[in-house]
Formats: structure tokens, sequence, C-alpha cells
């Protein structure tokens, strides 16, 4: 992901999301540090109107990570409503867990909304487990929160 693609990152954030990740919220990754990476395609006819980065690639997802002591933490990974439902978020997951079994990782984080079932059956196919509840810990207006529920992924990283 590059700073010169964020007006598409949050274009598809926010078609993607009740609450989405302002645009700050991805510059401030970039400048951690943070692994993320975009996922492009060609554009094809139909295409017209989705969003796309310099250079004219159709932007199909993307995801942002941050590296701990031999664990990665999954932040955002978001495709396209256009996208989705074609295998494309098991494809960045593969790339993330090859990525952090790469830096000595031995697990993957992370948190979902609890009522965001279509992304927790995900997880929980790709072998992803359920380890505990983080009460109030997602927005739902200003005066509610939602729980999120945090799953984790043995990877047996290699260092």
């Amino acid at each position: 992901m590059r700073e010169d693609a964020l007006d598409a990152v949050h274009a598809v954030e926010v078609t993607a999301y009740a609450h989405p990740w302002n645009r700050r919220h991805f510059h401030d990754s970039l400048h951690s540090g943070y692994p993320a990476v975009m996922l492009l395609g060609e554009p094809l006819p139909g295409d017209a109107g989705l969003p796309t980065v310099p250079g004219g690639e159709v932007l199909i997802g993307y995801l942002v990570a941050m590296p701990g002591v031999e664990e990665v933490h999954l932040l955002n990974i978001t495709v396209a409503p256009v996208h989705q439902h074609q295998g494309w978020a098991r494809l960045m997951l593969d790339a993330l867990v090859t990525w952090s079994r790469g830096q000595g990782a031995n697990t993957l984080w992370l948190e979902v909304r609890q009522s965001n079932a279509p992304a927790r059956r995900l997880y929980e196919r790709y072998g992803f487990r359920q380890v505990g509840v983080r009460r109030g810990y997602y927005p739902v207006s200003s005066f509610e929160r939602e729980d999120a529920i945090v799953m984790s992924l043995g990877i047996g990283g290699q260092p």
C-alpha cells in the first residue's frame, strides 16, 4: 500500500463498513511501518467507476497488520463489496500467513465484530479459534458499543 493509493483504499473502506477506518488510520499505519498490502486487478468491462489506484489498476482488497514478538495482529482486511465471495479474502490471509511465518511469528491474532457473521465464518473455516471477547470494543453509535470476538491462529513460524 502506498500513500498515493489511500484515496482508493478509503473509498473501498467506506463502501464496505458502517464504521470504516478513516483515511488517517491508513496513513498512520503506513508511517508506523506496518505491513499494508493491496490486491489489485486489471480493469475489466463493467469495472468503470470502481476505485482504482494510480496506474489504473482496480482495487480488489487490502490488509493492514501489526507485527509483534513472535506474533502478528491483523488490523484490517477488506475486500471491495463488488469482489466479495470470490475467494480474495482467503488469498490475502494465505499471503499474510506466509509473510508472518517468514517473520518468525507463531500466532496470528484478530478482532471481529460479534455481529459480523460472514467474517467470523471465514475466519473459523480458515482455522482461527475464538479465544476471548473484548467488551464494548467497536462503536455502533454515539452511545452504543459492540463486543469484539478475539480470534487466534497458530501458524508455527520459522525464523
